[in-house]
């Protein structure tokens, strides 16, 4: 079995790093919406009327728009667990970007622009620019 590189052990050092603030974060958030520190958007004891709903129904009975319009809301604690879970989906592009230029000084010039043409599709996918898939 191959040994791992330094470059290899940098880019896990970076994601797992960004993974556990990632999860840290996430508990903070979940902590301060269950006490109520921030007020919720759903109040939390109407909850159970739309755990057995579909999403698209939840969503049209409590109003929340689809999309980056979560960005407006984080005063509400519910949506304020948003943050981490954007943070969360964020480590891989954190941990492409933070390699990208150990590649072009290797002379890895073609993994390089890889990992940028893969950094930009998945920046477009996440903007919503990007459309694929049925959702």
């Amino acid at each position: 079995m191959k040994k791992a590189d330094d470059l290899q052990l940098f880019y896990a050092r970076v994601i797992d790093r960004a993974a556990k603030v990632g999860f840290i974060l996430l508990l903070a958030t979940f902590a301060i919406y269950v006490s109520e520190i921030l007020e919720p958007y759903v109040p939390l004891a109407d909850l159970p009327r739309y755990w057995s709903q579909p999403a698209h129904w939840y969503l049209q009975a409590a109003r929340i728009e689809t999309g980056w319009a979560w960005l407006r809301e984080l005063h509400h604690g519910d949506f304020l667990n948003f943050v981490p879970i954007a943070v969360l989906a964020g480590v891989t592009i954190l941990g492409y970007l933070s390699v990208v230029g150990k590649f072009f000084r290797r002379k890895e010039t073609v993994l390089g622009w890889i990992i940028i043409v893969q950094v930009l599709i998945l920046i477009l996918a996440a903007s919503g620019i990007l459309k694929t898939g049925g959702h």
